[in-house]
């Protein structure tokens, strides 16, 4: 990992010390305080940098968010990922005191909004299928799908059978593109790697990229990602600092635009929101908090030291 993004070797940690984030695998609240008393720090030189800025003038901030795994937990049903109290309490609140506060997901942005609640909490934008949608201030815009989609949705189901995907596995069609669920058969990773191959296969056939994810692959078009949706926001709203939270490979573009922003002289803070799936996305965070409850920790903690 460069410099820009891990910051000097001094400023590092060994796991269990005071500020160290919780190692890949094994990942959990960060330890130590943070400014201000927050209840947690940093890892990285930069990040600290990031949240410093964030706290000095939150009105000109911008915090986003992924949605599954990061304001909700992951769950069998989809259709039952609901925000986390804590956090649903805590962004309505933060929404007084940040300049921007934003929602990215792979999911349609409708359908974020209606799981969360999110059209609570005033002025919060709902970026869905990694940007290609945008809901704000009760209105949602969107392009129509490529035709490519209709092409994955009408073969998916004869690849899969053709692949000899295992009971349990589960279609997800989400409008601008299609996901692929093995979390309900007996061996998901095992599951998940027999179809890849078929999978990309389509994907390159309809002209559509392939998404990994936990126990999940999804077809969606080509053009944007949660990166380019959430440098694209940073810049639209002039924003002076970037905090993003995520949990899965989706969140690697976001990641990687935050610290692009860091080269651009934009402070910025990545927080992975960990669990034993997030591994790698943890090993490129500056911050690791304990799955959703932390983010909620994580957030309850900046609003409460904002509305002071």
């Amino acid at each position: 990992m460069d410099d820009q993004h891990r910051g000097d070797a001094a400023d590092h940690h060994p796991p269990g010390a005071p500020g160290a984030a919780s190692p890949p695998g094994n990942p959990g609240s960060a330890g130590g305080s943070g400014p201000d008393g927050l209840p947690f720090l940093p890892s990285t030189r930069e990040g600290r940098a990031g949240l410093e800025a964030v706290l000095a003038e939150p009105g000109s901030a911008l915090i986003a968010l992924d949605y599954d795994g990061t304001l909700s937990p992951i769950v069998a049903d989809p259709a039952a990922a609901h925000v986390h109290p804590g956090s649903a309490a805590a962004l309505r609140r933060l929404a007084a005191a940040v300049g921007t506060l934003a929602v990215i997901t792979g999911r349609p942005a409708a359908q974020a909004l209606q799981l969360g609640g999110l059209g609570s909490v005033p002025g919060i934008i709902v970026l869905g299928h990694y940007g290609w949608e945008r809901w704000e201030g009760g209105t949602l815009s969107s392009p129509p799908a490529p035709p490519g989609v209709d092409i994955a949705r009408r073969d998916i189901p004869g690849v899969l059978a053709s692949a000899g995907a295992p009971e349990g596995t589960r279609v997800e069609d989400k409008g601008h593109a299609v996901a692929v669920h093995t979390r309900g058969t007996a061996d998901p990773a095992a599951a998940l790697a027999r179809l890849r191959g078929p999978l990309e296969a389509l994907a390159a056939r309809a002209g559509l990229v392939v998404e990994p994810g936990r126990l999940v692959i999804e077809l969606r078009p080509p053009g944007t990602d949660k990166g380019t949706a959430l440098a694209g926001l940073v810049r639209q709203r002039e924003a002076l600092s970037v905090m993003f939270c995520g949990d899965d490979l989706g969140d690697l573009a976001a990641f990687a635009a935050v610290r692009e922003l860091r080269r651009d002289g934009v402070p910025g803070l990545t927080v992975c929101s960990g669990s034993p799936e997030a591994a790698r996305l943890a090993a490129e965070a500056d911050l690791v908090v304990d799955g959703p409850d932390g983010v909620a920790t994580l957030l309850t903690s900046l609003a409460s030291l904002l509305s002071r």
